[in-house]
């Protein structure tokens, strides 16, 4: 009887057709027995939900690391994960379609889960918890910078859910790692060492020993866009830049409605999965149509469709891997009242907001940017600027922390680590003034302490400030529409090509 406690839950199969991302060959068909979750109760059926995932920022730092120091790598992908842990409390399923209880009526009976089966609110963190368990009781050291980083002798494991990476000097030592992870887990080892398709993205690595280039593209995610966007027919021209440099986008309320010709939402979703996978010279235009995604008029539309024209030029293209160097690197750059309208500010206070971006690079490769608008009002390009600089710091903290970290865990990030140093380069000698300067004055006392919380790392040399003329800021490419020739300038400077 479970008429007071967990209820019964729906069954539903999935079906799915797996297809190769390169060719789109159909590789594996899949019927996959999951659970309707949506039916579930907090505190009943569920509790705790969150799982972490591999963040693209670590992702990359070791991958960078593994170019500069000639490693070797192995893909794995862990067969049917979730059902691979049993289920952390009592879950009952109504008996699926297909299977019949002999005699009766397959309505009036149910099953009692044993293992996580998919569609549970929590089977993500109940594969989770399982899976760091079993890595930590085969001597696996959990990274304490991010989650979803392991340590394992000079063999590096990054985690994405099922879909892993392992890195190292030695490939026999990743052949007996992947050999101890299949005592416990089912694991598929795909490849020999290069790596293939991972996250819908394509990696191509070229060269060989400390000279190996890794190029990240998605031209699968490129060609689907176009489709959407009714760009695919032969003559449609192309463009040379995602935005033009003439034209600032805002609400435009006065323009007629956005006609549907695609669908706005779920293009700009899949822009915003390009841009921060692999397109970083895209941020600056995607995130200004992805502002207007809830009441898009007219010129936003034709703002998504330049987008288009521009990636039609360069669909075979991504972003190259090529360190040079152990440079530790954050551009960072404001624009102040950077959309300031005067004939519409009366109705749309956010005209009057900076945007602000930023780079962070290792070995002259990117790490993570951004582009966005700060949430309060600066009354001045120094408070802007200023406010752009903490605001990237608290993504740089973390990077140095997980190089410290790695070089603790004998990481040979560099031949002989010195101590963790990044150098950051504004083009406002104001904020530099404040960031390295803890002195009170009168138009920036008002700044709130959130803003001043990396000047220890300032002080204690862990981070350096440095000037850059305006011409070399990379990050202008995330704070302003540029003309071809500048944007082609910082674009190569940030992806290589």
């Amino acid at each position: 009887d479970l008429s007071t406690g967990p209820r019964v839950l729906p069954a539903v199969w999935s079906m799915k057709r797996k297809r190769r991302i390169a060719t789109q060959e159909v590789y594996r068909w899949k019927a996959r027995l999951t659970v309707d979750g949506s039916k579930q109760r907090y505190g009943v059926d569920y509790d705790e939900t969150y799982s972490p995932v591999i963040s693209w920022p670590a992702a990359r730092f070791f991958l960078i690391v593994s170019l500069m120091q000639g490693w070797h790598a192995r893909q794995l992908d862990f067969l049917l994960a979730y059902p691979q842990a049993d289920v952390d409390r009592a879950i009952y399923i109504e008996i699926p379609r297909g299977i019949e209880v002999p005699g009766a009526d397959r309505k009036d009976y149910c099953l009692k889960l044993i293992k996580n089966l998919y569609g549970q609110r929590q089977a993500g963190r109940v594969w989770y918890e399982y899976f760091k368990g079993h890595l930590l009781s085969l001597g696996f050291k959990q990274s304490s910078v991010d989650e979803c980083v392991f340590y394992y002798k000079r063999t590096i494991f990054i985690v994405y859910v099922d879909d892993t990476i392992l890195l190292g000097p030695d490939i026999n030592e990743l052949n007996s790692v992947v050999k101890l992870l299949q005592t416990k887990f089912n694991v598929d080892s795909e490849g020999d060492g290069n790596l293939g398709d991972y996250l819908g993205i394509q990696f191509k690595k070229t060269g060989t020993g400390k000279e190996q280039v890794l190029e990240l593209t998605q031209p699968q995610l490129i060609q689907s866009i176009l489709q959407e966007l009714g760009l695919t027919k032969t003559g449609t021209k192309s463009k040379t830049t995602p935005a033009p440099s003439t034209k600032m986008l805002g609400p435009d309320l006065h323009e007629p409605k956005f006609d549907n010709s695609f669908n706005y939402r779920r293009v700009i979703g899949k822009l915003l999965y390009l841009e921060k996978s692999t397109r970083p010279e895209l941020a600056y235009a995607v995130h200004q149509c992805a502002r207007f995604s809830l009441n898009p008029r007219r010129s936003h539309g034709e703002a998504v469709k330049r987008i288009g024209r521009y990636l039609l030029g360069t669909a075979d293209k991504g972003m190259l891997l090529q360190p040079s160097g152990a440079s530790f690197d954050c551009y960072v750059d404001a624009s102040h009242a950077a959309d300031w309208n005067k004939e519409t500010a009366a109705d749309d206070s956010s005209t009057a907001k900076s945007r602000m971006g930023w780079v962070i690079s290792y070995g002259g490769c990117p790490l993570l940017w951004a582009s966005k608008m700060q949430t309060e009002i600066a009354l001045s390009t120094t408070e802007a600027e200023y406010i752009a600089l903490s605001q990237s710091m608290r993504e740089v903290i973390p990077l140095i922390a997980l190089m410290k970290e790695a070089k603790i865990m004998k990481v040979p990030i560099q031949p002989v680590p010195p101590k963790v140093h990044c150098r950051v380069f504004e083009d406002n000698s104001g904020a530099i003034e404040i960031a390295r300067v803890p002195k009170m004055r009168p138009r920036t006392k008002h700044l709130n302490i959130k803003y001043h919380h990396f000047r220890s790392f300032v002080q204690d040399g862990s981070i350096s400030v440095h000037h850059v003329n305006t011409e070399e800021q990379t990050a202008d490419i995330f704070t302003k529409p540029l003309n071809q020739d500048l944007f082609q300038k910082h674009r190569k400077s940030l992806i290589g090509w």
